[in-house]
C-alpha cells in the first residue's frame, strides 16, 4: 500500500510540474465565478494533521487537481489550522489553504483561502455541508457584498500511507479582500462597531437574511462570523457587513448546533430577528429584494443535484414559513419592529 501510494504521489508530482510549465497563474476572480465542481486531492501527513488542534499550527501538503478547463495542478501548499468549535468537535480541524506557499504555483494568485469541510464523515454531515454551501449561494442572489464559494469533490490522502483516503465534499471561501475590491471597498479590521453604526440598509438586509436561515450565531462588535468593508470613495460612509459561517443555522439544522443560552429560543430552527427596529418603509424596501429572488432561491435548491430529496423538502418548507411571514404586514411589524432588539 505504501509503495503504491508513494508511486502515485510521485506520478502526480512529475506530471503536474510538466503541465504547470505550460500554464499561467489562475485568475482568482474567474475561479470563484465558475460554478462547476473542482475535483481535488490534498495529500499530507494525515496523522499529524488529525492530532493537531492548536490554532495556527501548519503542515505542508500537496494540492492535486485538474481544473474544468483542463489545467493540471500539482502544487505544494501550507495547511493552517484555524477556528474554534469545529477544531475541538470535528474529526478534521478547520483549515486554511495557503496556495502562495510557493511563488511558482499555478494557484499562487488564490492566496490563503478558508476550506470548509464536513465535521464528520457521513452522508448526513455531507448534507449539512452542502446546505451551508447553498446558503452562501443564496446570499449571492441578494447582494454582491457576499462571499463567493467554490465546491470541491475532495480526496484527503495520507502521504505516509497509514490512514485510508477520505472522500467528501468541501468548499473554498473567497478572500474578503476580493469581496471588498468587487464592491470598491477595503477590508476594515480596526475599531469597535455596533450594528447601528454600520450601513443601515445593508445591516437590515443581513439581519433579515440571518432571520430567514434561522442563524443567531453572529455578532458585530466582536467581529463574530462577520467582516466589515469600507467604501474607497467616501471615508464618511458607514462600513458594510459581510457575514459568513452558517452551519449553526436552522436552515442547516445540524445535530451539533445549539442557540446561545442567553437567547429566548429553544433550538436553532426557531427564528429570532437579532437586528434593531426599522420603519415599515425601510423593511419593505429590503423585503422586496427577498420577494423578487424567491423563485431563484427555490430553483437554486431544487436544481442542486447533490442534495437529497429530503434535504430539499426540509429547506423549501423552512423557507415557505419565512415568505409567509414577510408577506403578512402584521407579522413583519411584530418580528422586525415590535420584537426587535433594543440594546
Amino acid at each position: 500500500m505504501k509503495a503504491l501510494l508513494s508511486s502515485l504521489l510521485c506520478f502526480f508530482f512529475v506530471t503536474g510540474q510538466v503541465t504547470y510549465a505550460q500554464s499561467s497563474s489562475i485568475n482568482r476572480v474567474q475561479f470563484f465565478n465558475d460554478t462547476s465542481i473542482v475535483n481535488a486531492t490534498i495529500a499530507t501527513d494525515m496523522g499529524k494533521l488529525l492530532r493537531q488542534k492548536k490554532t495556527g499550527y501548519h503542515i505542508q501538503g500537496t494540492f492535486i487537481s485538474t481544473l474544468p478547463d483542463g489545467t493540471k495542478i500539482n502544487d505544494p501548499v501550507l495547511l493552517v489550522v484555524r477556528g474554534h468549535f469545529r477544531k475541538d468537535n470535528c474529526y478534521l480541524p478547520p483549515l486554511k489553504i495557503n496556495f502562495k506557499f510557493q511563488k511558482s504555483s499555478a494557484l499562487h494568485s488564490l492566496g490563503s483561502l478558508k476550506l470548509v469541510s464536513s465535521c464528520k464523515t457521513s452522508a448526513t454531515y455531507d448534507q449539512y455541508l452542502l446546505k451551508e454551501f447553498l446558503i452562501y449561494r443564496i446570499y449571492n442572489l441578494l447582494t454582491d457584498m457576499s462571499f463567493h464559494v467554490r465546491l470541491l469533490n475532495l480526496n484527503l490522502l495520507d502521504s505516509i500511507g497509514k490512514k485510508k483516503p477520505i472522500s467528501e465534499h468541501a468548499f473554498l471561501v473567497e478572500d474578503i479582500k476580493d469581496v471588498a475590491k468587487r464592491n470598491n471597498c477595503i477590508e476594515w479590521k480596526k475599531g469597535i462597531f455596533v450594528e447601528e453604526t454600520t450601513d443601515r440598509r445593508q445591516m437590515t438586509l443581513m439581519g433579515i437574511f440571518e432571520y430567514m436561515i434561522g442563524n443567531t450565531d453572529w455578532g458585530v462588535p466582536v467581529y463574530h462570523n462577520i467582516k466589515l468593508i469600507f467604501s474607497n470613495n467616501d471615508s464618511f460612509k458607514r462600513p458594510f457587513i459581510v457575514p459568513y459561517d452558517f452551519d449553526f443555522s436552522g436552515f442547516v439544522n445540524s445535530d451539533y448546533a445549539v442557540p446561545d443560552e442567553k437567547l429566548s429560543i429553544d433550538n436553532v430552527q426557531q427564528r429570532l430577528y437579532r437586528g434593531f427596529p426599522r420603519t415599515m418603509e425601510e423593511l419593505n424596501d429590503v423585503l422586496d429584494i427577498f420577494k423578487k429572488q424567491k423563485d431563484n432561491i427555490y430553483a437554486l435548491i431544487n436544481n442542486f443535484e447533490l442534495l437529497t430529496s429530503r434535504s430539499k423538502k426540509e429547506m423549501i418548507n423552512y423557507l415557505k414559513d419565512f415568505f409567509e411571514i414577510i408577506n403578512d404586514p402584521k407579522q413583519v411589524k411584530y418580528n422586525f419592529i415590535e420584537n426587535a432588539r433594543r440594546e
